[in-house]
């Protein structure tokens, strides 16, 4: 069984700088992406609707964690039950970047960084899914508590990718046939494996089919915005 690391809870924070209003969280974000040291992923040329940045993670000493970047619609969280219907009827998949790294000490010298392996980024990716899915029939005062316990059988559930929970998958990455951890949920979808360059992926969607996905380098990070 792997050790899941919960980067987002390792000393890194979510880098949303403040800009003025009607600047799109995109451009928000950019300079964040442009700062990291390992490539990012997206959809390959084979998806043609829109893309779009969403958040990175930082370490204390400004190094970048993981990302992800969006394609389709962007999700949204619709509370009340008249918008229900829009909200289930979005298609999205959100790719998760995050690189391989072994156990080590933060930049800062403050503290030690945990790996990170394909666990780290099916974590990622089934929380990430949770933020944009809680039942909008629910008490707003009960989301947390409902958030929360999803969040912790997410973890759980990345922490064994070799159980029951999770089907082989296998996806093209920039080209190349290669093995994925998959599950769905009544949420949507969510994929974990490794690209060939020390990157390790994790995906999320709801709408979009994951079986024709496919993955590949960013080339330009700057065409998301």
């Amino acid at each position: 069984m792997e050790t899941t690391s919960r980067v987002t809870a390792q000393g890194a924070t979510e880098d949303t700088p403040s800009t003025p209003e009607g600047v799109p969280a995109a451009r928000r974000t950019v300079d964040g992406y442009l700062r990291a040291p390992f490539a990012w992923y997206g959809l390959d040329e084979a998806f043609t609707g829109p893309r779009w940045l969403m958040q990175v993670a930082t370490a204390a000493d400004g190094t970048v964690q993981h990302g992800s970047t969006g394609h389709g619609d962007e999700p949204s969280i619709r509370p009340d039950g008249a918008d229900r219907s829009a909200a289930e009827r979005e298609r999205f998949a959100v790719v998760v970047s995050v690189p391989a790294n072994p156990m080590r000490r933060s930049g800062d010298g403050t503290g030690v960084l945990e790996a990170t392996s394909v666990s780290s980024a099916a974590w990622l990716a089934g929380s990430g899914l949770l933020a944009f899915t809680w039942p909008a029939q629910m008490d707003h005062v009960l989301r947390g508590d409902w958030l929360d316990q999803q969040t912790e059988a997410a973890w759980e559930l990345a922490d064994d990718l070799s159980g029951p929970d999770w089907t082989t998958l296998s996806l093209p990455v920039d080209g190349v046939a290669t093995p994925f951890h998959y599950r769905e949920s009544e949420f949507g979808w969510v994929l974990a494996g490794s690209a060939g360059d020390g990157v390790h992926l994790g995906a999320y969607g709801r709408g979009m089919s994951a079986y024709g996905l496919g993955f590949a380098v960013v080339k330009d990070i700057t065409s998301y915005a």
